[in-house]
């Protein structure tokens, strides 16, 4: 998997289960971060792992006809265990990462019904922006099967932030949906290498096809990058990769 930490000294490892918490910056900080993440994922979007595609399960009557509706099933852990990486977590064991693939289709002018079940402890936000669910039906995630408009900005474990290319001309699709981090030294789930995880649900409207880029705005990266932000948040595979949106049922 390349990194645009290729082209600078080799960084000190990753960050380990149950992170530790990334010290508070300013908004313009994140922002920085969060502008050169998504600068590195534009440029290495060919470097993908397999795609996980969302799976049709019915239509729905909405006010402009009868559309698709499709389901999404993603996880968010705190090493690379379980994901795309396989079970030895290839090249970083101890990033963090989403799984089973950073790389997302989901069908055009649908609904998508997501479902992220995170098994990481929570890293404070920098910025409580991305602690409000925004772009979701209805403008809520449901958080264990309770609905809510945003968390506090402490208890978030990551966000899936999905976003549009800045001049790409598709149509614009922003959703920003923070995960419940699980209790810090929480024990581990019988049978599991992870806690129970905390699940979080919501659905968005697609519209006509294009291609889009998602990540996690937690500084989740750990100390030995500035601000957290760094190793697995700009690399695809981990925190960051795109959502391909299709037409039919193939993209």
């Amino acid at each position: 998997m390349q990194t645009i930490d290729e082209l600078a000294p080799t960084p000190q490892p990753g960050p380990s289960r149950r992170r530790v918490r990334a010290g508070g910056v300013g908004v313009a900080a994140v922002a920085l971060a969060g502008l050169v993440g998504f600068g590195y994922s534009l440029g290495y979007l060919g470097h993908h792992q397999s795609m996980l595609r969302a799976q049709i399960v019915g239509t729905e009557n909405t006010p402009t006809g009868v559309v698709k509706v499709a389901s999404l099933v993603l996880s968010a852990y705190p090493d690379s265990m379980a994901g795309e990486h396989g079970t030895s977590g290839g090249a970083h064991p101890d990033w963090v990462s989403y799984g089973p693939s950073s790389n997302i289709w989901v069908p055009a002018n649908s609904i998508i019904e997501v479902t992220i079940k995170n098994y990481d402890s929570a890293t404070s936000l920098n910025s409580p922006y991305y602690s409000y669910v925004q772009g979701t039906i209805g403008g809520v995630a449901y958080y264990n099967g309770t609905p809510e408009t945003h968390i506090n900005s402490n208890d978030a474990g990551h966000t899936f932030t999905l976003h549009m290319f800045p001049t790409s001309g598709q149509p614009t699709l922003d959703v920003n949906v923070p995960l419940m981090g699980v209790p810090s030294g929480a024990q581990n789930a019988p049978g599991s290498q992870y806690p129970a995880a905390n699940v979080v649900t919501f659905r968005f409207r697609t519209g006509a096809s294009g291609r889009y880029i998602w990540q996690c705005f937690v500084p989740c990266g750990g100390n030995a990058y500035v601000a957290g932000f760094g190793g697995p948040m700009q690399t695809i595979g981990y925190m960051t990769g795109t959502v391909t949106v299709g037409s039919g049922n193939n993209g």
